[in-house]
């Protein structure tokens, strides 16, 4: 069974002009018996409103967009006001010398240690500057060739363009690599593991955040819900499925956390009472921020957060 971008029937090779698209097998387990799952629309506005199938593996249970744009030209479908890749707080935190906090990153994990540190797909440095005043040697690694020309040039810190592999790295040359909200992006997650792997000291540690389709508010949204933004983001992650993943990739695995993130349940309402003509009351409700952070306080509880994070050892 074949799916593809549509939108009111147009050609999916015409919709986005200098983008192609590619079906793909499985990217944990390379079946390719798969059944779809949701359809979902590109909210960022580059996609001109273009709707993406997402699948679910039969055999291991991931969940994937499929089909994708292609590794190279997939950069058509990421807006100039993308969020990760804005300089403007990042180098307001430098000025100010802020030290941001998030709770996300939580800092009992990096507490009372220091080392090599890579952040992959460090966006505008945010996380790279916290890193660096507390004493770590830093490196970060983003595709946007602005954002890592505005960590070199601003924020005076080191970084590479380009993904994993990298030829400017070499096997253990880290003790500690991050990946927030980078991992669902690639279009080869276990390749990218692997080299995480490679890259790392015996004992080096992996942090991993992505958001959490076996959720609560993506049972409640479906297609609207905020942590689909397809096609960016190429993978969706269950906790079963990233634990299958890191261990196939070599880590010993730690337990999986939930992480509370009103913000997006509140995106989530937000994106759904827009596209409908008569939204329910519940809906309204939580996009408000009291309601929205009771209902994320709710899904913690029962271990359905919509965001997840994990540490994994080599």
């Amino acid at each position: 069974m074949t799916f593809f971008p549509h939108d009111a029937g147009t050609p999916a090779s015409t919709l986005v002009p200098g983008v192609d698209w590619e079906e793909c097998d499985c990217l944990l387990c390379g079946q390719r018996d798969w059944s779809p799952l949701v359809e979902s629309q590109d909210t960022a506005g580059q996609g001109n409103g273009l709707w993406f199938a997402v699948v679910q593996c039969q055999k291991c249970g991931l969940c994937f967009t499929n089909p994708r744009p292609t590794f190279p030209t997939i950069s058509a479908f990421y807006p100039a006001s993308y969020g990760p890749h804005q300089h403007r707080r990042a180098l307001a935190d430098r000025l100010r010398g802020k030290r941001t906090e998030n709770k996300q990153k939580d800092s009992n994990l990096f507490s009372g240690h220091t080392g090599r540190m890579l952040d992959f797909g460090c966006g505008a440095g945010r996380f790279l500057q916290r890193m660096h005043r507390r004493g770590w040697l830093v490196l970060g690694l983003d595709p946007s060739a602005s954002s890592v020309e505005f960590i070199r040039g601003q924020l005076k810190l080191p970084a590479l363009q380009g993904t994993l592999p990298h030829p400017d790295l070499r096997p253990g040359s880290f003790d500690l690599i991050t990946m927030w909200h980078a991992l669902e992006h690639v279009h080869a997650p276990l390749q990218i593991l692997r080299e995480a792997h490679r890259l790392l000291v015996p004992g080096g540690k992996l942090h991993v955040a992505v958001p959490n389709i076996d959720s609560l508010p993506f049972r409640w949204f479906g297609s609207t819900w905020y942590g689909l933004d397809v096609p960016r983001h190429l993978t969706h992650f269950a906790p079963w499925t990233l634990h299958l993943m890191l261990e196939r990739a070599g880590f010993r695995v730690g337990p999986i956390r939930m992480v509370r993130h009103s913000k997006w349940l509140r995106s989530s309402a937000e994106i759904a009472c827009a596209r409908a003509a008569q939204p329910p009351v519940w809906q309204r409700w939580l996009k408000n921020r009291p309601f929205a952070s009771l209902a994320t306080q709710y899904c913690s509880l029962l271990h359905q957060s919509d965001c997840m994070m994990v540490s994994a050892e080599r």
